[in-house]
């Protein structure tokens, strides 16, 4: 596979939450496919290609002030990530770790991660928390979707629990990508990957659905991942802070479900959503 070269583009923003999402999903229409969330700032990743468009030119025409510009090789990333990249325990029976690192004799569930640039790599707080709830929960013959995969770690996570078919669909192709090697690096036979969106889900059933995306693609899908809920079923959902929460919980009740349990953690929060 060619190396590729990244943009990687500081965004400060005055606020968190709401304002993040709506940046987020201004450089997302502009062709940015990746993103992460700071303090403060938005890091977003722009493809580099022979004939692109100047995307700092883009930037200065939509007014979107860019506090630094930084192009990224895709070696030169990973390099980086490895340097001081660490491995993940989370509760007394999973780690997520690099290929890098050694297996853990004493743990139950060792979930292998390729570091790249997909989200969910187990150190952010919603992967983390996304991660507990799962490993809480009984996975056995379950049909799962993850949705907004990233890494695909919480359907290999399932997988590994013991569930039965498991699908994982990511738009991002880079993430789509990342998600099939991470599969087929823990053999994880049961799972499915798809590049796409929502669209992907009709005449679908799912007994639990993940989804760790962000607060405005919530609330623009959760009807469908109600639709496609069986009955019962679970919604596992977090991307998004405590001050969203209302607004989550509302668009899930208007869609048949509701609020099991919530975990905060520096203000991330993970839900469990259930069937009325």
């Amino acid at each position: 596979m060619p190396v590729k070269s990244f943009l990687e583009v500081r965004i400060e923003i005055s606020g968190e939450g709401s304002d993040a999402d709506l940046m987020i999903a201004r450089l997302d229409g502009l062709g940015f496919d990746g993103f992460v969330e700071e303090k403060g700032a938005i890091l977003a990743y722009h493809e580099i290609s022979e004939g692109g468009v100047d995307i700092e030119d883009m930037l200065r025409k939509e007014n979107i002030p860019a506090a630094s510009v930084n192009i990224i090789e895709d070696k030169n990333w990973n390099e980086a990530w490895e340097s001081d990249y660490q491995s993940v325990i989370i509760g007394n029976e999973l780690m997520v770790r690099a290929p890098f690192h050694p297996a853990a004799e004493d743990v139950k569930y060792d979930i292998i991660i390729e570091p790249r640039m997909a989200f969910g790599t187990a150190h952010h707080e919603t992967t983390e928390q996304m991660l507990m709830l799962i490993s809480e929960m009984d996975m056995h013959s379950k049909r799962v979707l993850d949705m907004g995969c990233g890494t695909a770690v919480l359907a290999i996570l399932a997988n590994k629990m013991g569930a039965g078919d498991v699908l994982a669909i990511d738009n991002d192709e880079w993430a789509y990508r990342n998600s099939l090697d991470n599969v087929e690096m823990n053999s994880a036979t049961g799972i499915e990957v798809q590049e796409g969106d929502a669209a992907l889900l009709e005449n679908k059933e799912f007994d639990i659905i993940f989804a760790n995306i962000n607060r405005n693609i919530l609330l623009l899908d959760i009807p469908v991942y109600a639709a496609v809920l069986a009955r019962p079923g679970k919604l596992l959902m977090s991307g998004f802070y405590t001050e969203d929460l209302s607004l989550i919980e509302e668009k899930a009740n208007a869609s048949g479900l509701r609020l099991e349990s919530t975990c905060v953690k520096n203000n991330w929060v993970a839900a469990i959503f259930v069937t009325k």
